[in-house]
């Protein structure tokens, strides 16, 4: 004669199942709050390399005028500009001269690019770890490509980017229009800036709560995009909140360095 479950055995069962499932939700939810934290421990790490490197070489890393004299030229090519007369030295890594104006600037595809040279000699001061071409991805003068010229983060398909931001003339209505100056960006999608949106407002205000004063469009924390990540109206809606009801990713990052 066959014998069904009895309910106290599928009591059991549901319980167990209810168990592995509470598990999985609360392990997922560490490993998220795990990868949100990684980012400001990141941001931290950028900040101290960067100071670190200007205090010893008195330039900023990727704009410094006379790179090559400490690291050599990286490539023959006139793109790669060099104000020490260096040359290319196989066993060397090699770098690009900055322009020194005190900001980090484009370049070209497949060539150099202060934004990106900005992680190489970081690297080559031995300030971070990674390697980093220092050259520009086959887009253009800003393709971020993570883990080759700019390094990425925990959080999935999202890394960093240095920059001047400047959107003083409000060219882009996608962000808030004011001149940034010096910034860490941290963003999805590495083809033009390293600031898509990866994270959801929620997340980012989070974040910016505890470094800032969880406004997108204020202080040292901001968010890289308004849209569904603010409140905003205009990008000029600087005491815009981040929209705490989507759920979606719709945040990139930006901190003042």
């Amino acid at each position: 004669m066959r014998q069904g479950f009895s309910l106290v055995e599928l009591s059991i069962v549901l319980v167990i199942l209810g168990l592995l499932t509470g598990g999985i939700l609360t392990g997922q939810s560490l490993i998220r709050a795990a990868e949100l934290r990684s980012i400001v421990t990141q941001q931290q790490s950028w900040m101290t390399a960067t100071r670190t490197f200007q205090d010893k070489y008195l330039a900023l890393p990727g704009d410094m005028r006379d790179a090559t004299r400490f690291w050599n030229r990286q490539v023959t090519s006139a793109w790669c500009v060099t104000n020490s007369s260096a040359t290319v030295v196989a066993s060397s890594p090699g770098t690009c001269d900055g322009n020194g104006n005190g900001m980090l600037d484009t370049g070209t595809a497949n060539q150099t690019a202060e934004v990106l040279q900005f992680w190489k000699q970081l690297q080559l001061a031995g300030l971070i770890e990674g390697t980093y071409t220092g050259l520009s991805g086959a887009n253009n003068g800003a393709d971020h490509d993570f883990g080759i010229n700019a390094p990425g983060s925990r959080v999935s398909n999202a890394g960093w980017g240095a920059r001047y931001l400047d959107n003083s003339a409000a060219i882009n209505t996608g962000v808030f229009a004011r001149n940034y100056e010096q910034w860490f960006t941290i963003g999805n999608d590495g083809t033009v800036w390293a600031d898509n949106p990866f994270i959801k407002p929620e997340e980012a205000w989070n974040i910016d709560q505890k470094l800032d004063d969880g406004k997108p469009g204020r202080g040292s924390v901001q968010t890289t995009r308004t849209g569904n990540c603010t409140t905003a109206t205009s990008n000029t809606n600087y005491d815009a909140l981040y929209n705490l009801t989507y759920t979606s990713d719709a945040c990139g990052l930006a901190f003042k360095r």
